[in-house]
């Protein structure tokens, strides 16, 4: 019977204002042989539109692809880690994930 590699699972994490650098990362990890899962990115709704009820869903998915995964990587560009990201390391951190960062954090 072949024998599946297992891939390293990443979920990337960080604001969603840096759109193009998460679409850079994730291509990158995944050229490098890993899963990625992103946060939900949406076109065509604005956040203004997202209400409590619809975000607390949307964070609950994400920490479920930190459980999923093997390591957070975190987009940090130009350093900044915005509250929701960090509620999101302190809980990786708790489920005893590998963390990364794009930038090193001073």
């Amino acid at each position: 019977m072949d024998s599946v590699k297992k891939y390293n699972i990443i979920t990337l994490c960080g604001s969603i204002k840096f759109k193009d650098e998460f679409m850079k990362v994730q291509e990158k990890l995944t050229l490098d042989g890993n899963i990625v899962f992103t946060p939900n990115f949406f076109n065509n709704v604005r956040k203004e539109d997202i209400d409590e009820k619809m975000k607390k869903m949307l964070d609950e998915m994400h920490k479920q692809k930190i459980d999923m995964s093997d390591e957070v990587y975190v987009i940090n560009f130009g350093g900044y880690i915005g509250e929701s990201t960090k509620t999101e390391i302190e809980y990786a951190k708790a489920k005893g994930k590998k963390i990364s960062y794009l930038e090193s954090i001073k």
